[in-house]
C-alpha cells in the first residue's frame, strides 16, 4: 500500500513540474493563472496523501487552508485583469475628473 501511495505522490510531483513549465512558458496570463490553480489543487492532493502516508493529521489542516486560499488567487487575478485595462473606463479613477475643474472654491460638485 505504501509503495502505491508513494507512486501516486511521484506522479503528482511530475504533474506539478508540468504546471511549472506552463507558468514559465505560458503564452498568455490566463495560461499562467490556470497553472497556478493547478499548483493549488495538486498541493492539496499531495498534502492529503502525505497525511495518510505519514499518519499526521496536521497535514490535513494545512491542505484545508490551501484549498481555501487557492481560489483567492483566481479572484485577485480576475480583478487585476478587469480593472487594469488602459483603454477601459471601468478603472476607479478614470471617471473622477472633477477634482481639478472646480477652482471657484464651491464645495458642491
Amino acid at each position: 500500500m505504501s509503495l502505491y501511495l508513494n507512486g501516486i505522490a511521484v506522479f503528482l510531483l511530475i504533474v506539478l513540474l508540468g504546471g511549472l513549465v506552463r507558468v514559465v512558458l505560458g503564452p498568455t496570463y490566463a495560461d499562467r493563472m490556470l497553472a497556478s490553480q493547478l499548483f493549488g489543487s495538486v498541493g492539496v492532493a499531495l498534502l492529503m496523501l502525505l497525511a495518510v502516508i505519514q499518519q499526521q493529521m496536521a497535514l490535513l489542516n494545512a491542505a484545508l487552508v490551501l484549498a481555501l486560499l487557492a481560489p483567492l488567487t483566481l479572484i485577485t487575478f480576475i480583478n487585476l485583469v478587469t480593472f487594469n485595462k488602459p483603454s477601459s473606463s471601468n478603472t476607479p479613477c478614470s471617471s473622477n475628473k472633477s477634482f481639478s475643474s472646480n477652482k471657484s472654491g464651491d464645495k458642491s460638485a
